[in-house]
């Protein structure tokens, strides 16, 4: 009977030694079928170790993105902003931050992004992470302030977005709740929130300057290299074109033009632009702290020359920003830095 329940043939259970110790080994090959517990066949042990690489190359995609060029430490951090290229301090990373920048007159927050649950991403869903990203859109439905360049972000390709919270969710978790965020009423009705992208293909990169147009959305370059106008929002005719002021434990700073105007950047060379991204130094210029190269050094050579391929094809803009001349009222941008009186 157990031969026929088990759907195997009565002689099965035959005194012949040899045919025990074979038949035997049927059974436990069977039940071990039926448990599920059989070891998988070479095409799956192929899938499966693709999917395993694939996870592996998506992690360290993300943590290319993250520790690189979006540089999403750099506000989520609690900052050591006297060492060389301001790292986040010992088991701070990720936990969280009031923006110590002095020129923004109310108190923004970079809340924390680690796993925790309680005080951080842990009970966020993949989609309310993306939909933060790319439509600024809190996972309590409220419109985030756009220091969180989710404007920028909007083009990141749908892996790079899988790669970015696939490294989210690596972190250690740190419990750190942060204070809130405290905008006023206005500025808060004021915000809107983009039209919601569903899906975005991998970008273009059949050129450096296309491969470099997509990695300077992703590095937030345009942020604090562009003036902003009363109502906060970028100067479209000054993109690039540096004098946005930075104020707070760094200093005071202008940001850079960057467009291939005299004014700007047009006697960089891939070398310099290289040595600049790397060691934070101009040649004898020391830059300063607020400029991510602590983390752009993390870049690849072939990323960071895509990205200056870029930045050589902006429009050219006329707009002189010298940090090491003293800040004066600046007609063009509306704002004080070196050399701004130099700007009709």
């Amino acid at each position: 009977m157990i031969g026929i329940r088990s759907g195997l043939k009565p002689d099965v259970f035959s005194s012949s030694k040899g045919k025990e110790k074979l038949t035997m080994r049927k059974i436990a090959a069977m039940v071990a079928v039926l448990a599920g517990t059989v070891s998988c066949g070479p095409g799956d042990r192929a899938r499966q170790t693709s999917e395993r690489e694939r996870a592996e190359a998506r992690l360290a995609r993300g943590r290319y993105l993250l520790e690189g060029l979006s540089d999403c430490f750099g506000c989520h951090s609690e900052i050591d902003w006297k060492a060389p290229g301001a790292p986040a301090l010992p088991g701070r990373k990720g936990v969280g931050a009031v923006v110590p920048d002095e020129s923004i007159p109310f108190q923004v927050v970079a809340p924390n992004i680690t796993p925790d649950a309680e005080t951080g991403l842990g009970k966020w869903t993949d989609q309310e992470i993306g939909r933060a990203l790319r439509n600024g859109i809190g996972h309590d439905g409220r419109v985030l302030f756009p220091l969180m360049p989710y404007m920028l972000y909007r083009d990141m390709s749908d892996e790079d977005l899988a790669a970015t919270i696939a490294y989210l969710r690596s972190l250690a978790a740190v419990r750190n709740a942060t204070p809130k965020m405290l905008l006023p009423e206005p500025v808060q009705k004021s915000l809107q929130p983009p039209p919601p992208v569903a899906s975005v293909p991998p970008p273009d990169q059949s050129t450096p300057q296309k491969r470099g147009a997509y990695l300077v959305a992703l590095g937030t370059c345009a942020q604090c290299h562009t003036p902003i106008d009363n109502q906060m929002r970028p100067r479209a005719d000054l993109a690039f074109a540096g004098g946005f002021v930075l104020k707070g434990p760094w200093g005071e700073v202008a940001s850079a033009n960057l467009t291939p105007d005299p004014s700007g950047i047009p006697y960089y060379t891939d070398a310099l632009f290289l040595q600049a991204m790397r060691t934070g130094h101009v040649q004898a210029r020391k830059l300063n702290s607020i400029m991510p190269w602590g983390r752009y050094r993390n870049l690849t050579d072939e990323d960071l020359t895509a990205i200056f391929a870029y930045l050589k094809t902006l429009k050219p803009v006329v707009h002189r920003v010298d940090n090491t001349e003293p800040p004066t009222p600046c007609k063009r941008c509306g704002s004080r830095h070196g050399l701004g009186s130099a700007n009709l």
